[in-house]
């Protein structure tokens, strides 16, 4: 599946537009599941946001597809990037997203 990236003016319009997709599960509530099952999900779009004024503002909002069809949201801010958290794992699903990606010309 392809995968998009989005760009909002904030994050909260980003968390709208997915919910209204479909995406309404809260995997930041479910953050193991996703560090102890990461082949079991899938990144369907990313959006990255920036604050204008202050680094700490970043934040990226991914829309997560489970393997048993279940669809939701991970929001983390660019500063929880822990060796075995959930961000760390879904930056990882991205990075090999990209690799099997076929060339396009």
């Amino acid at each position: 599946m392809e995968r998009q990236m989005y760009h909002y003016a904030t994050v909260s319009k980003a968390l709208e537009e997915l919910k209204e997709k479909g995406f309404t599960t809260d995997f930041n509530i479910q953050e193991k599941r996703i560090t102890d099952h990461p082949d079991d999900f899938e990144i369907v779009h990313i959006y990255r946001y920036e604050g204008e004024s202050d680094p700490g503002d970043e934040a990226t909002v991914y829309g997560i597809k489970a393997s048993d069809g279940e669809r939701g949201v991970f929001v983390a801010g660019d500063l929880s990037m822990g060796e075995k958290s959930a961000t760390s794992v879904l930056n990882d699903l991205s990075i090999r997203g990209r690799e099997n990606r076929p060339e396009q010309n």
